[in-house]
């Protein structure tokens, strides 16, 4: 017989997006204790990319920015865990060690705990989307099949989402709604610089490129959008050298309002 007791490995999801496990809670507290994103990576393990992926996931997730970072590659960057970061910390803390006490009265009381379980380990579902952005509703107009749904995602940033009029209904999609909105990296177009004049995509989003990982035909872009936010786009590297996109260098990435999902919190 196992005399072990049952330890809660907590995570955290909203419908649609990615969740938030013990694993990023632990990489904020390095991040807290080292001030650079690099350091705390090598200390749990990670990647570097890995670790800035994780930190612009994070940012992207929650209304205000958990931790403030500057670019620095693998060896340097500043980076700052901001109080909500640290709010969240705390409050994750709480909670774990309320659900493993929680998980010893169960485990007491039931001779199969894991059949019991089975409900909490499916909040560990995960999205493939790469980019899963919390947005405000700022306008809705319905159609006779399809709506039209205004976001606000910055002070700076907007995008529009067309989805059906059933969904937009359903969902009680109005002004002041918080909602994500979730684009695949392959949907997302990028031009070199600002503005790229007539275009049909409504979607636009300029910022500074952040991050290039090369492979052997795609390239992944990263674009900080400022705010602590960011949108990834997978290009061909051919694409990528014409456009000279390198980090900071400015470009806008481009998709249209069908290729916007939207989720509930």
């Amino acid at each position: 017989m196992n005399e072990q007791p049952l330890i809660a490995a907590l995570s955290l999801q909203r419908a649609g997006a990615p969740r938030v496990g013990g694993d990023r809670i632990r990489l904020l507290e390095a991040i807290a204790r080292h001030g650079t994103i690099a350091a705390a990576a090598r200390e749990v393990g990670l990647s570097y990319k890995t670790a800035w992926d994780a930190v612009g996931t994070l940012n992207n997730l929650f209304e205000q920015p958990l931790v403030e970072a500057a670019p620095g590659g693998r060896t340097g960057g500043n980076a700052r865990v901001t109080e909500a970061g640290q709010a969240l910390i705390a409050g994750f803390g709480l909670l774990e060690g309320a659900l493993t006490k929680a998980l010893g009265v169960l485990e007491g009381g039931v001779s199969a705990p894991e059949k019991a379980l089975n409900t909490l380990w499916s909040l560990t579902m995960r999205t493939s989307n790469r980019n899963t952005l919390r947005c405000t509703v700022t306008r809705v107009t319905l159609g006779a099949v399809n709506a039209e749904v205004e976001l606000a995602l910055t002070d700076g940033h907007s995008l529009t989402a067309v989805i059906t009029e059933r969904s937009a209904t359903e969902m009680g999609l109005a002004p002041g709604v918080e909602v994500f909105a979730l684009i695949k990296a392959s949907f997302v177009m990028l031009a070199a610089g600002g503005d790229p004049g007539r275009i049909s995509a409504c979607n636009r989003l300029t910022g500074i490129v952040a991050g290039r990982t090369d492979g052997p035909v795609n390239t992944e872009i990263i674009l900080d959008l400022g705010n602590c936010k960011s949108i990834t786009a997978v290009i061909t590297h051919t694409s990528a050298d014409a456009l000279g996109l390198a980090p900071g260098v400015p470009a806008t990435a481009l998709f249209k309002a069908s290729h916007v999902i939207l989720a509930m919190p």
